[in-house]
């Protein structure tokens, strides 16, 4: 493979970003002097109103008479509370993830009989096309699995015998289709990384159509294929809480950004997963890990309270950690008291932590979430509202499950291929413009220079 960084000269590189460097300067005061909202945030933090949405609520917080009042936060998908829905599968003992999907994409409930359908459709749908395999995934294998499925996810424009129409029964079927596919790419991109990446073996299952998207998973990424029903039933819970969380999420904005263009589904869903790679969206929960596992090597004793506490305030005092000055998986942008997605994943993992002997790496995982606000008022001077979000737990439940680190943010796409394409069907057949807001330029102007005299 040829190596692009030396095949360009290296002094070409230097030039341009020394002329970018000269010309660029935006200064941090301008975005207050033309009212810029950086980040499409209001100064009081709460989002700038751009759209709205009959898929899900994210609610973190009431504004009473112009102040930000924190409350328990609570994520509605299509009106129904997700503990609700969490507590009835439990009541059930049931996988909930294929009846989250249809809810998500149709607003309703699905009955027995059409429960039953769309999982059948979904297990018809989940074996890639003939070729794929070997011509896309192998062929042209990725250290990093989201881009292998951002690119796996445009290829199967190729495979579509329809793949531009955006009539609302051909987006649906598109959906159909990547929800069921998701789990198999991912798994077998992982398959092609091992064996070209890391010199190790590689096991390709076939998916089995009668198992749930848990179950898939877990029996495609391991190599004799078996499972706990414990272990699928807790991945199912990951996959629900983490299927849909509004349309203002960067991922989901993408998407409907996209989509609003009137391009291809593929296009639009590969748009939300390359969002979704970045460390500042759903690669967070791969930060929490490495984080931790600094905590757990430098930390004499985990259940010591005033140790862990001064090495939270070395984090945030950038004396520890990555430099970044946060304590990863605290706080939300939404989400003050509580995000309900780290609630019902922390009580959900519990019980498998004991099981599987990562009792004292739960137990800091919660010593940390308890003390963090305290570390921030020591570091910073100020006290801060802040909550476990859904990555403070994610990551520590997937090592529970056996699941290899370069997975954790393909799963999260996984489960949020749902959203997107819900969000994806509502843009496409409400929208009706083209998603365009503006910049302000600050140009100087220059009369043009002949290239002799420069």
């Amino acid at each position: 493979m040829v190596d692009l960084m030396k095949s360009i000269d290296s002094g070409l590189i230097n030039t341009v970003c020394a002329n970018f460097e000269d010309n660029n300067l935006i200064e941090p005061k301008m975005f207050s002097r033309f009212g810029v909202k950086r980040g499409l945030r209001n100064a009081d933090g709460t989002g700038v109103l751009a759209g709205i949405t009959c898929i899900s609520n994210v609610h973190g917080y009431m504004v009473n008479e112009g102040e930000i009042e924190p409350i328990e936060g609570r994520l509605t998908y299509r009106g129904y509370n997700l503990y609700d829905l969490l507590d009835n599968y439990d009541a059930d003992d049931r996988f909930g993830f294929a009846e989250v999907s249809f809810l998500l994409l149709t607003g309703s409930l699905p009955t027995s009989e059409q429960l039953a359908a769309f999982s059948d459709a979904l297990g018809v749908a989940a074996t890639l096309p003939d070729g794929f395999t070997e011509d896309v995934i192998m062929r042209a294998p990725s250290r990093d699995l989201m881009n292998k499925l951002a690119a796996a996810t445009l290829s199967l424009y190729s495979y579509d015998p329809n793949p531009d129409d955006t009539s609302l029964a051909n987006l649906y079927r598109q959906g159909i289709e990547l929800i069921a596919k998701f789990p198999v790419i991912i798994s077998q991109a992982y398959q092609a990384k091992r064996r070209y990446y890391d010199n190790s073996s590689m096991f390709l299952h076939q998916p089995d159509p009668h198992y749930s998207a848990a179950e898939n998973i877990l029996s495609l990424i391991r190599p004799d294929g078996m499972f706990t029903r414990e272990e699928a039933m807790l991945l199912d819970r990951c996959l629900i809480i983490h299927a849909e969380h509004g349309g203002g999420n960067n991922s989901a904005f993408s998407c409907r950004v996209v989509s609003s263009s009137a391009t291809d589904t593929y296009s639009a869903i590969a748009a939300a997963v390359g969002s979704l790679k970045g460390p500042r969206h759903g690669g967070a929960n791969l930060a929490v890990c490495k984080q931790f596992d600094e905590m757990m090597m430098n930390i004499e004793n985990w259940e010591d309270e005033d140790e862990v506490l001064e090495y939270l305030i070395k984090i945030l005092n950038r004396e520890a950690g990555d430099g970044s000055g946060l304590i990863y998986g605290m706080g939300h942008a939404v989400y003050t008291l509580s995000d309900p997605r780290a609630v019902s994943l922390k009580n959900t993992a519990r019980p498998l932590a004991k099981q599987k002997g990562f009792e004292k790496e739960f137990a800091l995982i919660e010593l940390t979430e308890r003390l963090a606000p305290e570390a921030y008022f020591r570091a910073k001077g100020e006290h801060k509202i802040m909550c476990a979000n859904v990555d403070l737990y994610s990551g520590l439940v997937y090592r529970m499950l056996g699941i290899p680190q370069e997975m954790f943010t393909p799963l999260f796409a996984t489960a949020r291929i749902v959203g997107w394409m819900a969000h994806r069907i509502e843009e496409s057949c409400t929208g009706g413009k083209i998603i365009r807001p503006a910049y302000k330029p600050i140009l100087q102007h220059h009369t043009y220079q002949p290239i002799s005299e420069r």
